[in-house]
């Protein structure tokens, strides 16, 4: 009875009073109910939060959820770093494939446990076992997954979930679910874009919320009992919030914390107010102080960052009202995992181009010669940072495996079911050098862009092994985790008989094309593309055009030279040639043909001429997207040519 009475007792606490007052509700009209259920014992197992919708974006096709060792509090409240599931829900029906196309372990430092009648629950800290392990099983996380994706549908609204796992019995249990409502509102055919102009030192890093930017000056408050010397509109550190902070958050710019997830209550009161925020940080409080000018940027992905002094911020509006579709495919160049949710309203065709030397160079970091030939350094200094990387990793070479698989699997799943045309790696020698443990297989050259890369690479015995892993990747992104509209294209492929060795090698590795509906593309980009596009046709799908090397190698103009920058023209008469008689054969050879360089993106115009030339599809930017199609459209009404 004493925790019922304690239950209407609620009913009235200051918060409580404050809520009603603030949203004008009658104090004595609300009524309250007390679900009586079997205690879960997720002191010795674990908890969090699960929400049917990514929480920053919108996106309504995963299911986002936040797990730590113990009780929940740690995670609502944001005391804890926690592990971060993310998983695809029209996939979860198919008890053949694994969509889990995130997984981040959390620090967890801390786990909340039930005490004694003094202190009913305390914080302990975790062991190191805990620290490196994943809460959940794949297992588990599928099923939660089908769980949200259950109670979504009954309530015909993204829902906000708590859930708890019995340490006892091994049971998992949902323990709270109530609407998601911030989204929920949101203009689908608008939004804003922040593009920081001037960025200063990265002071430090965590997870973003919302995808705003603001500079403005530090307030930096350690303890809820020094809330009252927050200064207005100021930008607000400290290492985590609770229910108490609400008033104070309201004062604030933008909000920086050192613990908490997605899920945590710094995130989603941030998130109920529109306010920029950087949670879990783990070291705000020690490396910024009062006073200090600093831009908090959550426009660039799920990483947010925290930069040294103001920045020139500039914003822009893409509205997508009233446009109609279009003959020519509009499709998207995305290389950021990490940022491409915030683009899944854009009425795109796809993905034209998702670089991986994106995910490899930032998610990945190590060269994956180095993880199969570990064994062979001496540098104490580069083993220890593969060994950091690759923690929770039994076999180094699966950490390249799993973490490429996932960070296409995300991309694939923005544009889902429409293609995602992925490249294979076209690192430059002295780019892949630069990876931890590169140099040790990177050969010196004078001229990397014309040297060693691209296709020529895939056959190599310097780097065969090396690809196999991209195609096991790539083999795991399409079989086990079911984004079959994931295409493979294959970078600077200087020669016919270099198409069939790379195809062949691809067969070797499980990757044939056609079988299980596998398409492989060609870039084109050097002249001999051109030349010989019959012959390359009949060995490759699709061609994709890569303005940038193809006027290159057309004007023997060097892209990176300052001193031949006039001369560089992806608009001259030669380029223009080559472009269009690409076109035409590809058309004529019953192949599609689509452009992803940066002419269009950088010249809206372009794609007039592209259009009249009879290209099946133009890759730009995200924040070229409204420009270049509304080009489009205005070409296509004019030209009467026909597209199928």
């Amino acid at each position: 009875m004493i925790a019922c009475r304690r239950c209407y007792a609620s009913l009235f606490t200051d918060r409580a009073i404050s809520y009603r007052q603030t949203k004008g509700f009658d104090h004595m009209s609300v009524a309250l109910s007390i679900g009586v259920q079997r205690m879960v014992r997720s002191d010795t197992g674990g908890s969090g939060v699960m929400f049917s919708i990514d929480t920053e974006s919108g996106f309504d096709k995963v299911v986002l959820i936040n797990a730590a060792w113990g009780l929940g509090e740690n995670v609502v409240q944001g005391t804890v770093n926690p592990d971060e599931y993310q998983v695809f829900k029209p996939f979860l029906e198919d008890a053949n494939l694994v969509p889990i196309i995130e997984k981040q372990c959390g620090e967890k430092a801390i786990k909340l446990v039930y005490g004694d009648e003094e202190a009913p629950t305390r914080n302990v800290a975790t062991s190191k076992a805990e620290r490196a392990s994943f809460v959940l099983s794949d297992e588990e996380i599928l099923q939660l997954g089908r769980w949200a994706c259950i109670i979504e549908k009954h309530y015909g609204v993204p829902m906000d979930m708590e859930w708890a796992r019995d340490g006892t019995t091994e049971e998992l249990f949902i323990v709270q679910a109530r609407p998601e409502t911030v989204h929920s509102g949101h203009d689908a055919a608008a939004f804003k874009i922040y593009k920081i102009n001037t960025k200063g030192h990265v002071l430090t890093m965590g997870l973003s919320v919302g995808d705003a930017a603001v500079s403005g000056r530090v307030c930096l408050i350690e303890t809820a009992k020094d809330i009252d010397k927050f200064v207005d509109n100021s930008i607000l550190v400290t290492g985590a919030t609770d229910p108490d902070w609400v008033p104070v958050m309201k004062r604030a710019a933008a909000i920086v914390t050192d613990h908490g997830g997605r899920t945590s209550h710094a995130a989603i009161v941030s998130r109920e107010l529109g306010l920029p925020a950087i949670v879990g940080t783990a070291n705000a409080t020690y490396v910024l102080h009062s006073g200090q000018n600093i831009t908090v940027s959550c426009a660039e992905g799920t990483s947010g960052f925290v930069y040294e002094g103001t920045s020139d911020i500039t914003t822009k509006t893409l509205d997508m009202s009233g446009l109609p579709a279009t003959r020519t495919n509009i499709m998207l160049n995305l290389a950021n995992p990490a940022a491409a949710y915030r683009w899944w309203r854009l009425p795109t065709d796809g993905i034209g181009l998702a670089r991986m030397e994106f995910v490899v160079s930032n998610a990945i970091q190590i060269h994956p010669m180095a993880l199969i030939h570990f064994d062979r350094f001496e540098d104490e200094e580069t083993k220890k940072k593969i060994t950091t990387l690759t923690a929770g990793y039994d076999n180094k070479p699966e950490y390249f495996v799993d973490k490429l698989s996932r960070g296409f699997a995300t991309l694939c799943a923005v544009v889902h079911p429409k293609p995602a045309i992925i490249r294979m790696s076209d690192f430059k020698t002295n780019e892949y050098a630069g990876l931890i443990g590169g140099a040790e297989f990177e050969p010196g050259e004078e001229n990397p862009m014309l040297g060693f890369r691209g296709a020529s690479r895939y056959y190599s015995p310097r780097y065969k092994e090396g690809f196999a892993l991209e195609c096991r990747a790539i083999k795991r992104l399409r079989e086990d985790m079911g984004f079959i509209n994931a295409i493979v294209m294959i970078p600077f492929c200087r020669t016919v008989d270099e198409a069939k060795k790379v195809l062949d090698v691809m067969a070797e590795n499980g990757l044939r094309r056609t079988e299980k509906g596998l398409q492989v593309y060609v870039m084109c980009e050097i002249p001999s593309n051109v030349i010989l596009a019959a012959d390359f046709a009949n060995h490759f799908d699709g061609f994709s055009i890569g303005s940038n090397d193809l006027t290159q190698l057309t004007l023997g103009v060097d892209r990176d030279s300052s001193e031949l920058a006039k001369l560089f023209d992806e608009q001259d008469q030669a380029v223009k040639w080559m472009i269009s008689h690409v076109i035409s054969a590809a058309r004529k050879a019953g192949r599609k043909i689509g452009i992803c360089g940066q002419a269009p993106s950088d010249h809206p115009e372009f794609s007039k001429f592209l259009v009249e030339a009879g290209i099946n599809s133009i890759s730009i930017s995200p924040d070229s997207f409204v420009a270049v199609k509304k080009q489009v459209i205005a070409s296509e009404q004019r030209s009467e040519i026909g597209f199928h």
